[in-house]
């Protein structure tokens, strides 16, 4: 298995990506392109101590790197031999099997629907993390890739969500549910209602294991496998949980930190708190992943440092394997057909 990383893109480029690189090659049977300006590539590696190219790495040349204020629409015209689009290429071409970059979110999502292109009859593509809770993972789709949706996008999201929790996550039936403002049927804006409408048709026919609406509090309980949004909602959503988790964080490092006895409690605890705080680090967790796309595109967070590349190698190694964009296109006539 080949994988090509964008060494340019995220704010700690390209040290970073090499060193997640060199650290990723080492438990992982794979081999992985380095695309980017190879005079830096060198330097970076020489900095790290590796005066030869390890084993399984290579680099392809790219001049140019995609900016975060380059406008997504113009980077294939103004960036064409960026790090990201040579990337995206390679893969495209199919010199590689999976491409991840810690750049551009718009930028990413543009190039590489029109450079890898989506699954045939999926009309977007979208953003799925994983959502660590209690009992398992949630994966929430969309969370910032399309703000503006129609209930045929989000009837699509459920589907491709519903494969990737199968697929990705090991649920054999995973519980699908329309994120909004209450559980009656008649709650929310016209989309929700709408799609509620498409969904439950779906899952009546047997399609679509869809539970109904959920609210943000009984989502974050385990009440679904999979949640459903616009991109809109959904990046809102899911920034309230990350500055949730860190508000917790802190609040209890001012509570273990308060006195000596505290500092003893938190000693004796100091197992389930790394494990805790290992659940809700994005660096142990990885990137997230386009779904819609023909192959896997995984967005690795802006500032990701070694150990969130490292562990970006890992989810796109697990994206291959399971064969989730292969998945979708299997069932896209199925697909296509539940939003009409």
């Amino acid at each position: 298995m080949k994988i090509i990383l964008d060494a340019m893109g995220g704010d700690l480029a390209p040290t970073a990506v090499v060193q997640g690189a060199i650290d990723a090659l080492k438990d992982f049977p794979v081999e992985i392109v380095l695309v980017g300006k190879e005079e830096a590539i060198h330097a970076t590696l020489n900095h790290i101590g590796c005066t030869e190219l390890p084993k399984g790495l290579s680099i392809v040349h790219a001049p140019d790197v995609v900016d975060m204020h380059d406008k997504p629409d113009n980077v294939l015209r103004e960036r064409k031999e960026s790090s990201m689009v040579v990337g995206l290429q390679l893969l495209a071409s199919g010199e590689g099997d999976a491409f991840i970059s810690a750049g551009s979110t718009g930028s990413l999502l543009t190039a590489a629907t029109l450079v890898v292109k989506r699954i045939r009859g999926i009309r977007r593509a979208a953003l799925c993390p994983t959502i660590p809770l209690q009992n398992g993972p949630m994966a929430l789709i969309d969370c910032g890739a399309n703000s503006e949706c129609n209930p045929k996008f989000l009837v699509q999201f459920a589907f491709m969500g519903s494969f990737f929790a199968q697929q990705f996550m090991g649920i054999e039936k995973p519980r699908v549910a329309l994120l909004n403002n209450g559980t009656e049927d008649t709650k929310g804006t016209d989309l929700q209602k709408e799609t509620y409408l498409l969904l439950k048709k779906a899952s009546d026919a047997g399609n679509l294991n869809f539970v109904g609406n959920i609210e943000g509090r009984e989502a974050m309980l385990g009440g679904c496998d999979v949640l459903v949004t616009d991109g809109f909602t959904g990046n809102i959503f899911l920034k309230t949980v990350e500055g949730t988790a860190k508000y917790f964080s802190n609040m209890l490092k001012d509570i273990f930190g308060a006195s000596l006895k505290t500092k003893i409690g938190a000693l004796l605890t100091m197992k389930g708190i790394r494990a805790l705080k290992n659940k809700m680090d994005y660096r142990e967790t990885g990137g997230t992943i386009f779904l819609g796309l023909s192959k896997p595109v995984i967005k690795a967070h802006g500032s990701s440092d070694a150990r969130a590349i490292y562990s970006s190698v890992r989810q796109a190694i697990q994206a291959v394997e399971s064969g989730v964009s292969e998945k979708i296109a299997e069932h896209i006539d199925q697909i296509v057909a539940a939003g009409e």
